[in-house]
């Protein structure tokens, strides 16, 4: 499999938006997700997406952050919106085979991307 790019992320005040890209060349039938791995805890999950477009959220990320996938120009984002001190740290994109799309489990997920970091300062 082509290696997943993401790109994105930066610094951001309380309250701010960003928004994040994964290049996911020949994963358009997989399941993606995006997952953060605050400083000091284990890689949690975020949101994920199926290849039909249906999404599951984390409760901490409802109704701030979106999860789509734009399956012509193979990308994966993330748009973060009403950014907390809390949702500082490395957010990593990663992939699937088709089938049942963990959100809670990381694990589960063979293809990941570099990882690529967001502050919130307070």
């Amino acid at each position: 499999q082509v290696p997943l790019v993401q790109s994105g992320g930066g610094s951001v005040q309380a309250g701010g938006s960003l928004r994040l890209s994964c290049a996911a060349s020949g994963y358009s039938d997989y399941c993606m997700g995006w997952f953060h791995e605050a400083p000091g805890k284990e890689r949690e999950g975020v949101a994920v997406i199926d290849s039909d477009g249906s999404t599951r959220y984390d409760d901490s990320v409802k109704g701030r952050f979106t999860i789509s996938r734009d399956n012509a120009k193979e990308i994966l984002y993330l748009q973060m919106d009403s950014l907390r001190p809390e949702d500082t740290g490395l957010y990593y994109c990663a992939a699937e085979s088709p089938g049942i799309c963990w959100l809670y489990s990381p694990n589960k997920y063979k293809f990941w991307g570099q990882g690529t970091q967001v502050t919130v300062s307070s």
